[in-house]
């Protein structure tokens, strides 16, 4: 990052500072999310009863947004670029770009294992393969600039590394600002998770169904259940945890049972000798 923002710098590169600009934005990310994963290992506290799980989610929202700041300023320098470009110096830069994309292989590979299990480092991994596609935007300028001349193929080059950024942060806030909100997690069905409890035997009805994400891996829910007549809390509210876990992968799952309503009540008029009360003969 250092290497590509002096060079960029020294050589009139947008494309290489924009790259270096993504990978300080990048070094903010990694950081933020070893000092996220160290506190989402905390235990649990009177105050914070799910402990401290979410800090990864908000860490990597923190890094979406970053990663859409940097989009917009490398937006903007590149359309001031493009209308009155400057001299580069092509041999520099197609070097440092060529240098800097064996590095982000380099780290992509490094986290390619840990981001399977962690939104975090997920995030962090995305940042780095756009780097690395930053990186081969900014060789194709620097061939571009070496070959044939032409400025302003780093603007241009630069606006393509700007839309990788913007795409990486979109996906990131997406994906944060779901959990964030509580939505149901993208891979359950809530309406098949409707049906399988309303199908457990001994429930005659199902209401307030909530199905959120804690964190990565934490899926939750809550509902609450009618009893059929005869059938016991208890008993039912096992089954039902059973059918979700078997058929759902839901494990930390809240049933809260509740009465059948009472029989409604049916008026009957007395009659003497057969005749409704009230009425003379």
């Amino acid at each position: 990052m250092a290497v590509e923002a002096a060079v960029g710098f020294w050589t009139n590169s947008l494309a290489l500072v924009a790259d270096a600009g993504h990978m300080l934005a990048d070094a903010g990310a990694l950081a933020l999310a070893f000092f996220a994963q160290r506190v989402a290992t905390r235990p649990r506290t009177e105050r914070s009863t799910y402990g401290y799980r979410r800090a990864e989610v908000l860490a990597a929202f923190a890094n979406g947004m970053l990663l859409a700041g940097v989009a917009v300023l490398i937006l903007k320098e590149a359309s001031e670029r493009y209308f009155t470009p400057v001299s580069i110096r092509g041999e520099a830069m197609l070097g440092t770009a060529v240098t800097g994309l064996c590095v982000n292989l380099l780290v992509a590979a490094l986290l390619m294992r840990g981001q399977r299990d962690s939104i975090n480092v997920r995030a962090a991994f995305a940042h780095v393969l756009s780097d690395a596609l930053g990186s081969v935007a900014a060789i194709l300028a620097g061939v571009a600039v070496v070959t044939f001349g032409w400025t302003r193929a780093d603007p241009v080059l630069a606006v393509c590394i700007a839309v990788l950024v913007a795409w990486s942060g979109f996906r990131v806030l997406k994906e944060t600002a779901a959990i964030l909100l509580e939505s149901a997690p993208p891979h359950v069905d809530v309406m098949a998770v409707e049906r399988t409890i309303r199908e457990t035997p001994g429930v005659a009805d199902v209401h307030d169904l909530h199905v959120w994400r804690i964190s990565e891996k934490f899926d939750s829910l809550t509902a609450h259940v009618t009893l059929a007549r005869g059938e016991h809390g208890t008993d039912v509210c096992r089954r039902v945890a059973e059918a979700l876990r078997t058929q759902h992968a839901l494990t930390h799952v809240t049933i809260q049972p509740e009465a059948p309503p009472p029989d409604a009540v049916v008026s009957v008029r007395s009659s003497r000798d057969g005749k409704p009360l009230g009425r003379t003969g």
